[in-house]
């Protein structure tokens, strides 16, 4: 539920923007992108290399279990008409359309959220503590996940009648308003994910390390992200990654470092 973008474009401008002295330093070094690209990636070991590629190999793959089971979900509410009673429920609970659409959209993503809790568990909790990159027990985890399963009730349900609404009284062009309602949705959610939904599931406070936040602002300024502040989010409660990102939209705009990246990275690695 954690609407992120990623700080690669503020990595990069660091990177690129690095320079050092030749030896008679009369003339600035030139950098080599490739050159740089290849020392990074022969930093890790052989037995390094081969987990990452696992990890990473493996997840394209369960995106693949993961389509297929959600798609087995639905079929299964369709063949064994769970959906129909789902929907006649609805109708008896409320005597309004928008208010049948949203009580069916409550019982369709707590139904499927439980019938997919398993591979879930095996996705977002066992494998992340099988490479070592997850830090929290499962009583933490799942605490986090009952949350995210209510903010997607919220935000699905209200979605979901807006677009039936949209279907029920734009027949014929229902297609095109309804995809406008969905970038409507997401631009909101980019905007009050960073203050209303992120704070749900970690602790935000406002970074006061001029050594790193005065340089970051500076160049994020000269490439039009207009944030007054810097901030840390504890991410170290629930993984090991080190990570960085730019969200919101506007007035809600921020940068947020995570605790790894500032505890565990030397202020010239931050800055790159």
């Amino acid at each position: 539920m954690r609407i992120i973008c990623v700080f690669l474009a503020l990595i990069a401008i660091f990177a690129v923007t690095g320079s050092g002295q030749e030896a008679g330093g009369s003339s600035a070094a030139r950098f080599e992108p490739q050159a740089a690209a290849n020392a990074y990636l022969a930093r890790p070991t052989a037995q390094e290399k081969a987990r990452s590629d696992a990890y990473f190999e493996g997840g394209y793959w369960l995106q693949l279990w993961q389509f297929l089971a959600g798609a087995a979900v639905s079929l299964l509410l369709l063949q064994t008409r769970l959906s129909a009673r789902m929907r006649d429920l609805s109708c008896r609970l409320a005597p309004f359309k928008p208010l049948q659409t949203c009580a069916y959209a409550v019982q369709y993503i707590v139904l499927t959220s439980v019938l997919l809790f398993p591979l879930s568990v095996y996705s977002d909790f066992v494998r992340e503590h099988q490479y070592g990159l997850a830090t929290q027990n499962f009583g933490g985890w799942l605490g986090d996940s009952l949350k995210a399963l209510l903010v997607g009730v919220i935000i699905g349900s209200v979605m979901m009648m807006a677009l039936f609404g949209v279907v029920r009284r734009l027949s014929r062009t229902w297609h095109i308003w309804g995809a406008i309602v969905v970038l409507v949705f997401f631009v909101v959610l980019v905007v009050l994910s960073p203050v209303f939904i992120a704070p749900l599931f970690n602790k935000y406070t406002a970074l006061d390390k001029p050594e790193v936040v005065d340089p970051i602002l500076r160049l994020a300024r000269a490439n039009g992200i207009h944030a007054d502040k810097i901030y840390q989010v504890d991410a170290s409660r629930q993984s090991k990654r080190v990570s960085a990102n730019v969200s919101g939209f506007l007035g809600t705009m921020r940068i947020t470092l995570n605790d790894n990246l500032l505890n565990r990275c030397s202020l010239p690695t931050i800055k790159k």
